[in-house]
Parts: structure tokens; sequence; C-alpha cells
């Protein structure tokens, strides 16, 4: 059975990711944070088996994946920073932005090539952002990170390309997840939100899901989802959100 292992698997993007490729008949290997969430999603689909870890830790990221094949390596966990000026940032949440949203993903990479590479087949995916296409105010340091997991994923494309090993960036707009459950209120949140124009992570999942399914000689490079009607900036505490 084709193994996945897909990081920030316990709600959004991830947990959908998860429960698409368990259904499609993949042995998914669910990584995040929260221990509960994972247990939850494990009881609710079959083929799936939780790693409740921070992706920060090295030493237990390295552990996990001790003795574990991997197929399909999705680099899906990220955060959203507090948005604002980047002079007024606190230095540590640009390290913690840093970290999970780059560092880690490629930390992981790292520790899940080499077998892929010595069987001569894999497919690594990463969750981007327009983000990282088209930086807007107030974004600078989430832009940055999402620019260089582009620039990663191409690079690493290029090498590994004559190995077999297909590599996707995923690239969506505004989709109604919890990334901003942080930062935002629940008023903010309701409003980015209005009139159900933002894509949901199922909408993301299917493509996941279509794009492992073509042959082995066909690779998506990158594919961009958008929501098909304008979702328009809103503007809430004098900050102008953007897709």
């Amino acid at each position: 059975m084709t193994t996945a292992l897909i990081t920030g698997a316990t709600s959004g993007i991830g947990r959908a990711m998860a429960v698409a490729l368990a259904e499609a008949g993949y042995e998914v290997y669910a990584l995040g944070r929260s221990e509960v969430a994972l247990n939850e999603l494990r009881a609710t689909q079959r083929g799936i088996t939780p790693i409740a870890l921070e992706l920060t830790d090295r030493d237990s990221l390295h552990a996990s994946m001790s003795g574990l094949q991997v197929d399909v390596l999705i680099n899906n966990a990220g955060i959203m920073p507090p948005l604002g000026a980047f002079a007024d940032m606190a230095v540590s949440d640009i390290d913690s932005t840093l970290e999970v949203n780059l560092s880690a993903a490629v930390l992981l990479t790292r520790l899940v090539v080499p077998q892929m590479r010595e069987r001569q087949s894999g497919h690594i995916l990463f969750t981007g952002s327009t983000a990282g296409h088209a930086p807007s105010p107030n974004f600078a340091v989430y832009s940055a990170t999402k620019a260089a997991i582009s620039a990663f994923a191409a690079s690493l494309r290029a090498e590994l390309s004559p190995a077999g090993i297909r590599i996707t960036e995923i690239v969506p707009g505004r989709v109604e997840t919890q990334l901003y459950r942080d930062i935002l209120d629940s008023e903010a949140r309701q409003a980015m939100y209005a009139g159900r124009l933002s894509l949901q992570p199922e909408d993301v999942a299917k493509i996941v899901v279509a794009v492992l399914a073509l042959p082995p000689a066909a690779a998506v490079t990158r594919f961009d989802i958008l929501p098909t009607r304008p979702v328009a900036p809103i503007n809430i505490n004098s900050r102008v959100l953007k897709p």
C-alpha cells in the first residue's frame, strides 16, 4: 500500500488531505501537535496513523521517521504570525514563523529524500501560498517563508527529477481554515469568509488526490487554486487582508 505522510494534519487543508488520501486507499501518517485532534481524526477515518509531535522538535521528528517508509510527503504545516508592520514584529514571532514554515519542512524533506532516491520513486508536495508569489503589506515574514518554499521546491525538482521523484508546489488563494484563528477575533474571521466565496480545504485535497493519481511519467510542478469569484480585501482594525 502506498504511504503518505502529511504535516499539519490536525485541521484545515492538512486534515482534508489526510481524509481524502485515506479514502483513496493510501496508508496515511498524520503528523500534528494535537494528540486529541489526531486521535479524533483516526476515529473518524480508517487508514490513518497519528503521529503527535512538535514539528520543530528535531530529535522527536528524526526518531519518528526512523524505519518509516514514505512514498508521498506533504509538507503542509504552517503558521501565520500576527499581522502588522515588519518593523513592529516580535523577534520570537519571526523566529517561530521561519522555523515552522521553512526550516521544519526542509529538515523533514532531508530525512525522507534519501529513501526516495534509493527507491528511485516518490512524490513530495509543499503547501505554498499566493502570498509567496504576490506579496502584500503586513505579510513580510510569512510571504518570505512561502517564497522560499517555492524556490526550494523548484531547485529540489531540478535535482531529484532524474531519480524519478516528483515535486509539486500547491499554491492556494484564500482558503477557509483556522490559519488566522489566533490573530483575528471571531467577528473578523466571519467577515473575512463572508459569502462563502473562499475555497474550502476539501477543494485543495481533491486536486492533490488527482495529481498523485497521474502516471509516474507525468509531473505537476505547481498548481494554483483560487476562488472563482474575486475575494475583496477586508479592512480589519485598519489592516487590509488580501487573499
